[in-house]
C-alpha cells in the first residue's frame, strides 16, 4: 500500500498531485500539525493519523449525496457523534446499510463549522473518531459460522 508522506514534485506538503483536485482541502490543513498520510481511494481522499483511518474527503460531481467528510467511526458511537453533529448521517452509497462511515454532508448549511470540529477531536484523539484498517478482519479471525 503506497501512502504519501512527503511532498513531491508539483504537489503540495501532503504529497499529492495538483492533477487531482484535493476534495475540502481546508480538512487537510486542519489536521496538517498531526502529520497525516493520505492515500486515494475510489476518487476520494483517505486521510490516516497514526494507524488509524480517521476521514475520508469527498467531492464526486456525479454523485453528490454522500459528498463531504466521511467520519471512520463504530455504530456505538453514532448517539453520541450526532449530539455534536445533528446533521450527520450514514453514507448512503452503500444502500441504506448502516456502516461505521459517517458523512458531514457539504451540502449542510454548518458544513464548513462541523468539518473543522470533527479535525478538532482528531486532533484532541477522540476516540469515537478512528479506524485502525483490518482491526475488524484481524478480530474475526477463527471464527467460525456465518
Amino acid at each position: 500500500m503506497r501512502r504519501n508522506k512527503a511532498a513531491s514534485p508539483g504537489g503540495n506538503a501532503f504529497g499529492l498531485q495538483r492533477a487531482k483536485a484535493i476534495p475540502h482541502e481546508f480538512v487537510l490543513d486542519a489536521v496538517s500539525m498531526l502529520q497525516p498520510r493520505t492515500r486515494w481511494m475510489f476518487g476520494c481522499l483517505a486521510i490516516y493519523v497514526g494507524d488509524k483511518i480517521v476521514l475520508f474527503l469527498r467531492d464526486k460531481p456525479g454523485a453528490t449525496a454522500d459528498n463531504g467528510v466521511w467520519l471512520a467511526t463504530t455504530e456505538e458511537h453514532h448517539q453520541s457523534l450526532r449530539g455534536e453533529f445533528p446533521n450527520m448521517r450514514s453514507i448512503q452509497v452503500l444502500a441504506n446499510k448502516v456502516t461505521g462511515w459517517q458523512v458531514l454532508p457539504a451540502d449542510a448549511p454548518d458544513f464548513e463549522e462541523t468539518a473543522l470540529r470533527a479535525c478538532e477531536l482528531v486532533a484532541a484523539g477522540d476516540a469515537r473518531i478512528g479506524k485502525t484498517p483490518g482491526a475488524r478482519r484481524a478480530s474475526g479471525r477463527g471464527r467460525t459460522g456465518a
